[in-house]
């Protein structure tokens, strides 16, 4: 992907910025309420590859200027992905992912183990990373989540998947209150796994 031309808009972000960005956060909300419950999401935006419309909407409803930014390789390598970003968002953008508020990531098989992220402290729990992970797919199968806002039980699956991941996330979810929050952006729908959320043990991460 080329940098943009000098005098070249960066494409839009929001068809009604103001109605779009309020669906997607009560969307990402929805989710981070009911973790494992997937949501469907409208009114997306229109990223430069290799950011998709989901994980780009989510990126500009959440981020801003005060927002500290990691991104993976494969989108901090695009001069129009960043163009873009900083364009609808102001969200500056750092090497150092253990000081982002937030993370973008459009290549989970690559993505570093949750504990390289901020996890918070037990005096500023909130200042743990918020990871946005780019995904291909969505489904209500996988390992049984329990949890805050999780009614009896949930299933999630999604894919593609980081190594280890469900092991990663129970590490990350035994640092509670500490630890990061998840949200998974699919190609038309998106779902979450806050760090209240529990996984079986021993879970098969090819269910």
């Amino acid at each position: 992907m080329t940098s943009l031309a000098p005098n070249e808009a960066p494409s839009r972000g929001f068809a009604n910025p103001v109605f779009d960005s309020q669906r997607c956060f009560r969307a990402v909300m929805t989710a981070m309420a009911r973790p494992g419950q997937i949501q469907s999401i409208e009114g997306i935006a229109e990223p430069p590859a290799p950011l998709n419309p989901v994980a780009a909407a989510v990126a500009i409803t959440l981020f801003d200027e005060t927002t500290p930014l990691w991104l993976d390789s494969s989108l901090a390598e695009s001069p129009a992905v960043c163009g873009w970003l900083a364009f609808h968002s102001g969200a500056p953008v750092i090497e150092d992912c253990a000081s982002a508020r937030f993370a973008l990531a459009a290549n989970p098989l690559v993505l570093p183990p949750l504990s390289s992220f901020s996890t918070g402290s037990d005096r500023y729990p909130d200042r743990s990373t918020t990871l946005i992970l780019q995904i291909e797919s969505l489904g209500a199968r996988g390992p049984r989540l329990t949890g805050p806002g999780i009614a009896s039980t949930a299933n999630l699956s999604f894919a593609p998947m980081p190594l280890d991941f469900w092991s990663d996330f129970a590490r990350n979810r035994a640092l509670f209150p500490c630890g990061v929050d998840i949200v998974l952006g699919g190609p038309r729908c998106l779902a979450a796994l806050p760090r209240s959320t529990r996984v079986a043990p021993k879970p098969d991460e090819n269910s």
